[in-house]
């Protein structure tokens, strides 16, 4: 999954949260929320200037695709411990190459077959998804400038005064905080809560306005597949299977949860690597989202279609019109990065402008890209995590640009005026795709970027660097735009409406914000953890301080009034490591098992905040305890100041919880 903080334990149970969530094209800037990008080898600051000669491209076959692929697929496998995956190339209209590799079961030793293994290719979902919208638009019963509220049996509720419209949801721009809650069971559940009631009671809070910042929103695509849903009369599932499914030919595809009967047999197992045991078939509640099982040649013709601007085979999904306007260029964080088209994003790689998605459930991660000009489109799917921190895909597919459609790499001389432009860039930014308002706005805390200016007019941007690597030092190229001569990754700076910078990717999907300093990471980690260490060390030297004490005939001269405050300091102390101990293992339980995320977990919550709040009320007998210390002289002058560490550390941990919400009353996270 994506890049774990070295520091929180916390934070690496989170992170894989991202479920079904998008992924990176190669050659982009990426933070923590996405895969490192593909290994480039080191270049010299000369090399990166000079523009290099155009390598020999390889002509675009099936014969050279299976050297191609059998050559580094297998290899892939083997040293990222990944089960087995699928490659699916089409070219003019017509499947130019498909294969299985690896297992669907290592315990039984059934191959990935490409027409007979189902795989999950999570967020890749939601192309169909946006696809029904687009069909929707066509039939007329549905605006992409409308107010969704009009579409809804339940009401997003007016935080800003502009509407959230369908436009929004198709580019990430509704405003909505991240929510986790509910959002998956465990395959082996009973019951799944239907669509429209998870919808209705689940509404995450808006954080920004419509339109101008973007955060790529799961809740988003599943409320667009609703409004699917009631607009058609359709079931979602039944919707999609009728009229892109059926015309497709795409027999061997469904939304369902549970599978079909008819399908559950070839229903790829899914790991973390293939050494572990396999998982159950993950529910997703916001199917819209991110429910699809599918095979390589049934996406095939899903790529195919829209390639074909809606055409497969004399079936027509939509018309070309409406298939030109869903992939064409609709907003981006910054006129010098790629876009967002309506639904697919966009990266530009070697001259050639690529429409796709990535998605990933737990244990599926896929990626899907198409190359109009090129009437080209690759899929590439993995039944494992694998060890290779997911940069296997985002390599597979710049080493098939690179082979087929290789250009040279522009020359990119930094500015003269970087030094002085990079100074006021400096700070903490995290990303705008979060949780806000609720408890587990508490990631954010710790998942941050830094930008460090650099006294060459460079700047390095911990948090976005590649494999083996935390960083990227990068120079200004054009006015805010950065260049990475490690990977010809792009960043760029605008700004917010108050005149602070944002941290802009070549991926529109979110943007980094900058943080005040009472929210970045620096201080966060101090109080979190500081505060950690001395409540252990209080608790500690409590009992072997009475021994020595003991030992050396030196009893505490204290006042029963004063020996009491002592006493129940330590209790506080021990309230409170049990309340920061819990958080830890709360992220190491969901690492394992996102079904905890749900309304079952709620009464361990609760007593969670409980410690959280009996902490905080009694900071005030520790600060008293440490105020009566300094009053008594006969006290050593360590004891007092002991004393005082530990008054510091319960107030340090206190300013934490409130700024982070973690005593939120709501649970709908």
């Amino acid at each position: 999954m994506p890049r774990k903080s070295s520091s929180l334990v916390f934070v690496a149970g989170l992170i894989p949260l991202a479920l079904v969530t998008l992924r990176p094209w190669p050659g982009m800037a990426q933070g923590p929320a996405n895969p490192p990008a593909a290994p480039a080898k080191p270049i010299s600051a000369e090399q990166s200037v000079a523009t290099s000669q155009t390598p020999q491209a390889h002509d675009l076959t099936a014969t050279d695709l299976e050297a191609f692929l059998d050559g580094v697929m297998p290899i892939e496998l083997k040293a990222d411990d990944i089960a087995g995956a699928v490659v699916a190339v089409v070219k003019d209209g017509h499947p130019l190459f498909a294969r299985g590799y690896g297992y669907a079961d290592v315990a039984k030793k059934s191959p990935v077959t490409t027409d007979g293994t189902l795989f999950r290719p999570g967020s890749i979902s939601k192309l169909f998804t946006w696809t029904a919208i687009m069909q929707q638009v066509e039939a007329g019963k549905l605006d992409l400038d409308h107010d969704v509220n009009d579409y809804l049996d339940f009401k997003i509720p007016a935080t800003y005064p502009q509407p959230i419209t369908l436009r929004n949801l198709m580019t990430h721009t509704p405003g909505f905080e991240e929510s986790f809650k509910n959002l998956i069971q465990d395959g082996n559940a009973t019951h799944i809560m239907p669509l429209g009631p998870y919808l209705a009671g689940h509404v995450p809070a808006r954080i920004y306005p419509p339109g101008p910042v973007p955060a790529y929103s799961n809740y988003g695509a599943a409320l667009a597949g609703y409004i699917v849903q009631r607009v058609s009369g359709e079931p979602f599932a039944d919707y999609i299977d009728k009229h892109i499914f059926k015309p497709l030919g795409m027999t061997h595809s469904t939304f369902a949860q549970p599978l079909p009967p008819d399908l559950k047999p070839l229903m790829s197992q899914g790991y973390i690597t293939a050494s572990d045991p396999p998982h159950p078939f993950e529910v997703l509640v916001v199917s819209p989202a991110g429910a699809l099982s599918t095979t390589a040649d049934d996406i095939s013709h899903f790529m195919i279609a829209h390639l074909q601007n809606g055409e497969y085979n004399g079936a027509t999904i939509l018309r070309p019109e409406t298939s030109m306007l869903m992939h064409s260029a609709q907003t981006g964080p910054h006129p010098a990065l790629d876009k967002m088209a309506l639904g697919f994003y966009e990266n530009n790689l070697n001259g050639h402008r690529i429409i796709g998605h990535g998605g990933d459930t737990v244990y599926f991660h896929s990626q899907l890209g198409l190359i109009p000009d090129e009437n080209v489109g690759l899929f590439v799917s993995y039944n494992s995590a694998g060890k290779g921190n997911l940069g296997g895909r985002a390599a597979l597919f710049e080493n098939f640009m690179d082979r087929y459609f290789p250009a040279p790499k522009p020359n990119q001389p930094a500015l003269a005026s970087a030094k002085q432009d990079v100074q006021e860039l400096a700070g903490y930014y995290r990303s705008s795709r979060r949780s806000e308002k609720s408890i587990l706005s508490l990631e954010s805390a710790f998942d941050q970027v830094k930008v460090v200016a650099n006294s060459d007019g460079t700047i390095t941007v911990n948090g976005l660097g590649g494999p083996g690597s935390d960083y990227k030092n990068m120079r200004e190229i054009a006015p805010s735009v950065f260049h990475s001569p490690r990977d010809s990754s792009r960043i760029a700076f605008a700004r917010d409406a108050s005149g602070q910078p944002v941290l802009c990717l070549d991926f529109p999907v979110f943007v980094y914000q900058r943080v005040p300093w009472y929210k970045n990471t620096a201080l966060n980690s101090v109080l979190f953890f500081g505060s950690l260490i001395v409540f252990g060390l209080a608790l500690v030297f409590w009992p072997l301080a009475a021994i020595l004490r003991w030992h050396y005939g030196r009893p505490l001269e204290l006042t029963p009034r004063e020996r009491q405050a002592r006493r129940m300091a330590r209790v506080v102390c021990l309230i409170d490591a049990a309340f920061v101990l819990s958080w830890i293992a709360f992220g190491a339980f969901v690492e394992q098992n996102l079904s905890l995320l749900s309304d079952s977990f709620d009464p361990w919550m609760r007593l969670i905040q409980l410690a959280g709040l009996l902490g905080i009320i009694g900071m005030f007998v520790v600060v008293y305890n440490a105020w009566r210390s300094w009053g008594n002289r006969e006290r050593w002058f360590w004891s007092k100041a002991g004393e005082t560490l530990i008054a510091l550390a319960c107030i340090g941990l206190t300013f934490f919880v409130l700024n982070w919400h973690v005593l939120a009353l709501s649970l709908n996270y």
